[in-house]
Order: structure tokens, then C-alpha cells, then sequence
């Protein structure tokens, strides 16, 4: 069984508990405005250039069948990441089996025994790579490591009830309650996320959901009541965390040569996220800041 991925990220603490090997997934059915890996968007490989590698031998122009540098119509003929010298020029994404995935997996067993860690896949979308993911689960639930799936929710629920079973905690990410909203900055409507964290809450998986504070995207009172009046549907709802927003991620799309969409967006402030947490708190939700 093979799958694309895009990096594996050991010794994080940020994945969820414990020190974790993080193994992102490359290709995603959304393309939110601020994501943090727009490298992970794709599900073909990519090249990107980084600048401050670089050390203009022109070696890339030279070799390059368009004879234009950060040329929009590359052919990914890979021709200038071989010339390149400094590897200012790298692929982004790489074929792998799942037991050579698992095989890295394992390197840190240690680490998770001793600190209540484990494996989180993340991406992109792993749902979008099923029966590669599923693999995975399978290789480090037979080795009892703990299992977190980073994931937007956008499958088909039959998928995801497959996987569900062998999944130990959910990290789930909401970006906006409203359908049209939720569309118009991540290009797909919201209704089979919120159907699938239902479907998971009442099934009772154990998850977490986040969402990035955005100011004037989805920081409203009206967002925020929204999100209230769904989680009170439920007896045992998942606890929600506030992520704030920032861009520091706008450098990626530089290197990859992409617009990025929300350059103008601050991050909020300390007391804009406290009054956002208070508010959902006072609306009878378990709400806390993401320490990320």
C-alpha cells in the first residue's frame, strides 16, 4: 500500500498528547484562504524555491524547457531541482509504502511509551488517502500506539466510520458555520463536516475540536452562537479549542508562487481571543485556548 505524503515531523508536542512523529498527508478537497500548508493542498508533487537559498548560478534558467524563472507554466520536469546547487529548489511530496511510513513511525517508540505520546496523521487530508491511512492504523494499532487524526471531516461518512474504529482521538478543525461562508473561503460547503462531527460525537469517539480565531472572517457573535446552538444538540459534546490566527505561513506561499489571500488579517489580541472563549463558555461549552 503506497500514499503521498509531504513530511514526517518527529518529537512534536503539538499534535496532540505526548511527544508525537506527525506524518502529513499531501492533497486536500479544501483550499482555505489561510492555510498554514499550502504545500499539503496539491495531491501531485510540487516544487518549491527557496530564496533565501539560493545563490543566483542561474543553473535553473538555464535548464529549464519554459526559459522562465517561477514560470506559472512549469511542467514539472523536476530539470531545475536537479541543477540546483544549494537546494534552493525542492520537490514537495514523495510516494511512500505504509511500512516504510511505519517503519519511521516506530523509530520513537520510547518517547511515546514515556510521555503518553504517539502517531498523528495530518496533512492535507489524510481522508482523502483512505486505505492508505487505514494501513497505517492498522500497523501502529497492532504495535498498541495511540492514534490521532488531524482532519477537516470532508468524506463521505462511509469512509470515515471504516476508519473511526481505529482512530484513539480526533482533532477535528471547524473554519465557519455557515454554509455559504464556510464555501466561500475553503471552496466547499460545510454540511458533510458538520454531519460527520455529529455522527462521530453521538458515536462517542473521543476528539477535539479547533478552530482559528479569524477577525472579521469568523470571530462574530453570530459565528460564535452558531457554534453554541450545535454543540448543545449533544450529551457528551467534544470540548472546542481557539486557535488565534496569524500569517507567518506567508513566506510558504512566496516559495511555492502563490497569492496569499489574507495578508491584511492581524492576529487577534490576548483579550479578543479571552472574550471569544468567555463567551463561548458562558454559552455552556468546554472552551479553551490552543497553547499551539
Amino acid at each position: 500500500m503506497e500514499g503521498t505524503i509531504f513530511n514526517i515531523r518527529r518529537y512534536s508536542i503539538e499534535d496532540g498528547p505526548g511527544i508525537r512523529t506527525t506524518v502529513f498527508f499531501k492533497g486536500c478537497p479544501l483550499n482555505c484562504w489561510w492555510c498554514h500548508n499550502p504545500e499539503s493542498q496539491g495531491f501531485s508533487k510540487e516544487i518549491l524555491w527557496q530564496e533565501e537559498l539560493c545563490i543566483d548560478c542561474r543553473r535553473c534558467l538555464e535548464v529549464c524547457p519554459q526559459g522562465l524563472e517561477q514560470s506559472a507554466n512549469c511542467l514539472l520536469c523536476g530539470l531545475c531541482v536537479d541543477a540546483c546547487l544549494t537546494q534552493a529548489r525542492v520537490w514537495v511530496g514523495e510516494t511512500k509504502r505504509a511500512q516504510e511510513v511505519h517503519e519511521i513511525i516506530l523509530k520513537d517508540r520510547l518517547f511515546y511509551d514515556e510521555s503518553g505520546g504517539g502517531v498523528t496523521f495530518s496533512g492535507g487530508e489524510p481522508l482523502s488517502q483512505p486505505e492508505f491511512l487505514l494501513e497505517l492504523l492498522k500497523l501502529s494499532g497492532q504495535e498498541g500506539i495511540h492514534r490521532t487524526l488531524d482532519t477537516s471531516g470532508y468524506s463521505p461518512w462511509p469512509i470515515l466510520a471504516d476508519l473511526a474504529p481505529h482512530i484513539d482521538l480526533f482533532l477535528y478543525d471547524l473554519k465557519h458555520m455557515a454554509g455559504r461562508e464556510h464555501e466561500k473561503y475553503t471552496g466547499v460547503d460545510n454540511t458533510l463536516i458538520l454531519n460527520n462531527l455529529a455522527n462521530l460525537i453521538r458515536a462517542g469517539y473521543a476528539g477535539i475540536v479547533r478552530m482559528p480565531l479569524i477577525p472579521g472572517i469568523n470571530d462574530s457573535k453570530k459565528n460564535l452562537d452558531r457554534i453554541i446552538d450545535f454543540f448543545k444538540q449533544f450529551e457528551n459534546p467534544w470540548p472546542l479549542e481557539l486557535l488565534p490566527y496569524h500569517h507567518m505561513q506567508i513566506n510558504k506561499y512566496e516559495k511555492l508562487n502563490r497569492e496569499y489571500k489574507l495578508p491584511h488579517i492581524e492576529t487577534p489580541t490576548e483579550s479578543e481571543m479571552d472574550r471569544a472563549i468567555d463567551y463561548l463558555r458562558a454559552g455552556g461549552l468546554e472552551a479553551r485556548r490552543n497553547i499551539e
